[in-house]
């Protein structure tokens, strides 16, 4: 029977306040009993009272109190039960596939992975027994899956994944038979990185954070108070398609100009004069480390890259007014590598009002794992939603 959902927790009153400590002590892992009495607006009794009914339910664990400078009796820890709910994440990029457990608080406590396959029937079905292999170890702990591709997504549809050369594609055929029926979530590789940044990495606590990752092209979202803004049907955040690019250069998406030739390994091949690799992310690595040796034409290459992340960048301020922009993927070492000529580009696309006090530039603090993360909050986003505990 599923954790979150056993009979107990109805669609009433306790239920409400019972979710509402779950999904802080989600996003805040070690939160206090007190701090959550304050922040929900509960007395100590209530708060008490809902705390003791989610640990004999095996979803939180109280660790030792801690004195906070008041009279009373000091407050204890709220985490993650060990042995408490887990989604299951998965990512399908460019070079290759990653699967995980997440536990409530957002931790990987399991995970596996391999090279994407070409046709995206065979992709699917080595997620999908990845998927199994996990739902073995986890069992009936596991309450949803989300997933993460490089690609447009819209509900639980990839409508085009460019750099893959797929088509339009349902992702339902990667849950495990054995799973069918739980909540699935999915969403674009950017988005979803963007929204664990917001959540739990760089941009905590920020209101509005615009990021930006470059990987095989560039994908970004805005997320506002932690929630990412994707549009009508969920394919918003496809900046690397806006045409900051040269336009008598026809993209594989099929539009002509687009950001994304001219900042990734595709553009860095393109301005050495080399072929367009088959693996660009890997190519664009090799050239970052030649240009921080010093070779000449690679620097060069990095420099000219550099400075069309810096001034779509700029745009995108312009347009979006964020408090920070965060930067993942390749993105983070074509600033170090190339700052003065990425920050002069920034700055000059600025309008001029902006320059005074424009949004920092951050790097991601949760690097290669923020895709999957970013699946997995919003799978648990599904799980710790009321009405589905309402139906329940």
């Amino acid at each position: 029977m599923n954790v979150l959902h056993q009979p107990g927790i109805g669609a009433d009153r306790r239920a409400a306040g019972a979710l509402a400590v779950l999904r802080l002590v989600h996003e805040q892992p070690g939160i206090s009993r007190a701090q959550v009495a304050e922040l929900l607006g509960l007395s100590s009794s209530s708060t008490t009272e809902i705390t003791a009914r989610l640990r004999a339910r095996s979803l939180v664990t109280e660790h030792a109190p801690v004195q906070l400078g008041r009279r009373g009796r000091p407050s204890g820890l709220l985490l993650p039960h060990p042995q408490g709910p887990v989604v299951l994440a998965a990512e399908i990029a460019h070079p290759g596939w990653r699967v995980a457990a997440v536990e409530l608080g957002g931790r990987i406590v399991e995970s596996a992975g391999g090279r994407r396959a070409r046709m995206p029937r065979v992709a699917l079905a080595d997620v999908r027994g990845a998927l199994t292999a996990l739902h073995r170890v986890f069992g009936d702990r596991v309450t949803a899956i989300g997933v993460s591709v490089t690609g447009t997504v819209s509900g639980t549809t990839l409508v085009q994944a460019a750099t893959f050369r797929w088509g339009e594609v349902d992702l339902r055929p990667l849950v495990p038979r054995a799973l069918r029926g739980i909540p699935l979530a999915a969403g674009n590789d950017a988005t979803l990185a963007g929204l664990a940044e917001a959540r739990r990495g760089a941009a905590t606590g920020v209101g509005i954070v615009l990021y930006l990752a470059v990987e095989v092209g560039i994908g970004g979202v805005l997320v506002v108070d932690g929630r990412p803004l994707t549009g009508s049907r969920g394919e918003g955040g496809e900046f690397g398609h806006m045409p900051f690019g040269d336009p008598e250069i026809r993209c594989p998406c099929g539009a002509t100009g687009c950001w994304d030739l001219e900042v990734d390994g595709r553009a860095l091949a393109r301005l050495l004069g080399r072929r367009t690799p088959a693996d660009p992310r890997g190519f664009a690595g090799r050239v970052l480390a030649a240009a921080r040796a010093g070779s000449g034409p690679e620097a060069g290459a990095v420099r000219a890259a550099a400075t069309a992340l810096g001034r779509g960048t700029g745009a995108l301020v312009n347009a979006l007014d964020p408090e920070l922009v965060v930067y993942g993927g390749l993105a983070p070492e074509l600033h170090r590598t190339a700052r003065p000529q990425l920050d002069t580009a920034f700055r000059d696309a600025l309008m001029e009002h902006r320059r005074r006090q424009p949004p920092p530039l951050a790097d991601t603090a949760l690097g290669e794992d923020a895709a999957l993360l970013g699946a997995a909050e919003q799978a648990f986003d599904l799980v710790l939603a009321p009405g589905l505990v309402a139906r329940n």
